[in-house]
């Protein structure tokens, strides 16, 4: 029962996230990151590059809850310690990759 319901929690977090990835390649205006901060236009060089490059962020991310939720399904005792470290990891590397992406694409 614990591996459904946390399956049930963590796969509709990474379709969101996958959702985030998806939207952000789609967008024709920059893609933020930070909540309440948005990027105009004229601060990146090649705005589809750019938002591809987020996208693909977002969509690694999704990646640590996609794979969780398969373990938990699976009934493994190693989907909590990849989904903590996954986050534990994965959310200081969100910062620092957006950093690298926003320097490269920037004007």
């Amino acid at each position: 029962m614990q591996r459904i319901i946390f399956s049930i929690i963590t796969i509709p977090v990474a379709a969101l996230f996958a959702g985030l990835g998806i939207h952000a390649m789609r967008r024709r205006t920059p893609m933020w990151f930070w909540s309440g901060r948005s990027v105009r236009p004229e601060e990146i060089a090649d705005i589809p590059a750019y938002n591809r490059a987020n996208g693909w962020m977002w969509l690694a991310f999704s990646c640590v809850f996609w794979l969780a939720a398969i373990l938990a399904l699976l009934g493994s005792p190693a989907a909590g310690p990849v989904l903590a470290g996954g986050l534990l990891l994965g959310i200081p590397a969100l910062v620092l990759v957006y950093k690298k992406i926003y320097a490269r694409y920037r004007r």
